[in-house]
């Protein structure tokens, strides 16, 4: 499923924001602009100009008093600009010459051949491993992977086949064309700087990341348990201002990207960094915020988090779950958690805000959204309880639905306040 990075505005203010956009060289022409039934525009945007896009500034320079923000949508039909050619486009013309010059006479399994979707990491292209499978191909021998670059409007070019199960989750890219596999990626003036044969980076977590840098943390101590390479880290430090962050993370080789990271972004001093398996951290009662950025899900690090929340004032989990709306899903269901939920010491409240940035949430995939929170709120309570031998109030304060995976298959993430009575 394509997903395409916009920005999300009323419609009151879409025309000013498309212009803004247009002149900034931001809004990606390949994609017609939509309108929602909820009062909302959304304006496509190329990838590239995300890490140029602010927020905190874009909002009083546009259209002061109105709000916006990134989301994920799925790919909005192209626009009918009758110039413009994709450079899917561009690269199937370019191909079926290139390939008739060899012999070789063009077909629908070539097309369906070609890279569907890529990822940008500055002058590199990763694409996936379902193109390029052909035998046809190997005609035109050391000419392919220049120009498949060229048109995809890259220097170097790489090719993820799977990912690892060695725990760590370490992609298996080949180099296809170029010298480095080092590549640096800029979001919200954070700069990330790794290895792509040995991590991993998450486009699709950029609403998260953001979100984050809209946090007061101002005097705060964080733990992130599952740090990578500073997806969130460096949020919470670059824009949220933590006063100090525990940066956990397993993986060697996105620990040495990580220090890279923190260095580059000169908060270093505020950050410390831990590897190994988070079970094993040794900290305690310290922490006004613990993340917990891991899919499908965090649960196997829930009583750590808890160990690792001040006792005498608690604090903020953010909890990552994949949640999946079942087929039916009824409100006697919903009725009954709850009710369970009350006994446990989960606070609920009816009004709990849910985000709606992703237009593919219905009420049935909300529904299982906050059932889930529901009960996962009632047993963090339980946790607490037990650990502190005294009773610990769970409030649910929001349910951020980042993005989806499949049909009813949604990567969210839930804000629970956690206060001892």
């Amino acid at each position: 499923m394509d997903m395409v990075p916009s920005l999300k505005v009323p419609q009151s203010g879409a025309q000013l924001y498309r212009k803004h956009l247009q002149r900034k060289g931001a809004l990606d022409p390949r994609y017609s602009i939509q309108k929602h039934s909820d009062g909302t525009v959304t304006l496509p945007l190329l990838p590239s100009s995300l890490q140029h896009i602010h927020l905190s500034t874009l909002l009083p320079s546009v259209a002061h008093g109105s709000t916006c923000g990134i989301v994920q949508i799925q790919a909005p039909r192209l626009s009918k600009r009758k110039n413009s050619k994709s450079f899917s486009e561009k690269l199937d013309e370019v191909l079926q010459d290139q390939l008739s010059s060899h012999g070789v006479s063009w077909n629908e399994d070539l097309k369906n051949d070609l890279p569907q979707s890529w990822h940008c990491h500055g002058d590199l292209v990763l694409i996936g491993e379902d193109c390029f499978t052909l035998p046809a191909w190997k005609k035109m021998g050391s000419e392919l992977w220049p120009t498949v670059a060229r048109e995809l409007g890259a220097k170097r070019l790489a090719q993820i086949k799977q990912i690892s199960k060695d725990g760590f989750r370490t992609p298996l890219v080949t180099l296809l064309l170029g010298d480095s596999s080092y590549v640096t990626h800029v979001d919200n003036k954070i700069r990330y700087e790794f290895d792509i044969t040995k991590c991993m980076f998450s486009f699709g977590n950029i609403t998260e990341k953001l979100r984050i840098a809209s946090f007061n943390c101002s005097g705060e101590t964080v733990v992130d348990l599952y740090a990578g390479i500073g997806y969130f880290t460096l949020p919470y430090l670059v824009h949220a201002d933590a006063a100090h962050v525990h940066a956990c993370e397993w993986n060697p080789d996105a620990v040495e990207a990580l220090k890279r990271n923190l260095h580059l972004n000169k908060v270093s001093e505020r950050c410390t960094v831990h590897q190994g398996d988070n079970r094993q951290l040794p900290l305690e009662d310290l922490a006004d915020r613990v993340n917990l950025g891991f899919i499908p899900s965090s649960e196997s690090s829930w009583a750590v988090a808890c160990r690792l929340l001040r006792r005498d004032t608690g604090g903020v989990l953010h909890i990552h779950q994949n949640v999946t709306s079942p087929v039916c899903s009824t409100d006697t269901r919903l009725q009954d958690a709850t009710a369970t939920d009350r006994e446990n010491g989960a606070e609920v409240d009816d009004e709990t805000q849910v985000s709606q940035d992703a237009p593919s949430g219905t009420n049935r995939d909300r529904l299982a959204w906050k059932t889930w929170a529901e009960d996962t709120a009632s047993r963090i309570a339980e946790l607490l309880t037990a650990l502190a031998r005294r009773s610990w109030r769970t409030q649910i304060k929001h349910i951020e639905n980042v993005k989806s995976y499949a049909p009813h298959i949604h990567h969210i993430v839930l804000d629970l306040e956690c206060r001892p009575l």
